[in-house]
């Protein structure tokens, strides 16, 4: 059964009732991962990631019936990329009390700066965002495509598995195998563009 994903618009209207599940379902389903990596990459352990994640979720449940797309510059990306700079500094802070590793003062210093351009935690930012659209492109093509023809596209594509290795496993022409992935690539392409370009109508609502 293929999903029918929520608009941003209607996730971050219905996020304000703390007890749609299905609203914060789908927000975490389409944030965690992206959240959870980009705290990771900050040099935190697996438990304090998840602590980090907790405390951005919280303060997002607490503020999104604050949230303005008229005031908030950048949209609700940049809403969320503040929030969790805060937690992070938060973080770092309380480590810098106790014991503090060369890494918690470079990442201290790094939050903390001002920058004119984008610096190193936004470009971070940046690329989890676009791993987590890819993901969700994927999570919503998959239903719509031939078994086979996925298994083939995602043997070479993600996997990195040689065209032939994977005609011999599926039973497939090499040929076939290409025709597979081309047309995959294709629609994948176009689903991130379609989910690009309904944030972005989302970030103007």
């Amino acid at each position: 059964m293929t999903e029918t994903p929520l608009t941003r618009a209607t996730l971050l209207l219905r996020l304000r009732d703390t007890a749609d599940t299905e609203a914060w379902e789908a927000f975490l389903r389409d944030y965690g991962p992206m959240l959870y990596r980009f705290i990771r990459s900050r040099g935190l352990q697996d438990a304090d990631a998840a602590d980090v994640v907790q405390d951005v979720l919280r303060s997002v449940g607490m503020a999104i019936d604050r949230f303005d797309y008229a005031k908030e510059k950048g949209g609700f990306r940049a809403w969320l990329f503040t929030i969790t700079r805060n937690k992070l500094s938060t973080y770092f802070e309380k480590r810098k009390r106790a014991s503090p590793t060369a890494n918690d003062t470079a990442q201290l210093e790094l939050l903390k700066q001002e920058s004119a351009g984008k610096d190193e935690l936004e470009e971070s930012w940046d690329r989890e965002h676009q791993r987590q659209i890819a993901a969700k492109a994927m999570r919503l093509l998959q239903p719509t495509i031939e078994p086979n023809t996925w298994m083939a596209f995602t043997m070479t594509a993600v996997d990195g598995m040689t065209a032939e290795d994977v005609a011999t496993r599926l039973s497939m022409s090499k040929g076939a195998v290409y025709v597979a992935r081309s047309r995959v690539t294709a629609k994948l392409r176009n689903e991130v563009a379609r989910i690009l370009a309904e944030e972005d109508a989302g970030e103007l609502v």
